[in-house]
């Protein structure tokens, strides 16, 4: 089986902010962890906030981040 990740979607992941809350303005991947677990145990909002939520747990559950950071260096958004 072969994975064929969504580039467009993975750039604007890299660049999403929370929109709402404490950490309002932040990248989602330098959200802590801890935050995103809770949001895993109350549930994740719908909609792609929810979707790439999700997706930086998973992220930086395997000590991904790096590649996040990388694509926000080498793909900045004006």
């Amino acid at each position: 089986m072969e994975i064929h990740p969504d580039k467009r979607k993975l750039l604007e992941l890299a660049h999403y902010k929370m929109p709402f809350g404490k950490y309002k303005g932040s990248y989602l991947v330098n959200l802590p962890i801890a935050y995103l677990v809770w949001f895993k145990q109350k549930g994740f909002p719908a909609g792609k906030l929810g979707r790439y939520l999700e997706t930086t747990l998973d992220i930086k559950s395997n000590g991904l981040e790096p590649l996040i950071w990388k694509l926000q260096k080498e793909f900045p958004i004006d």
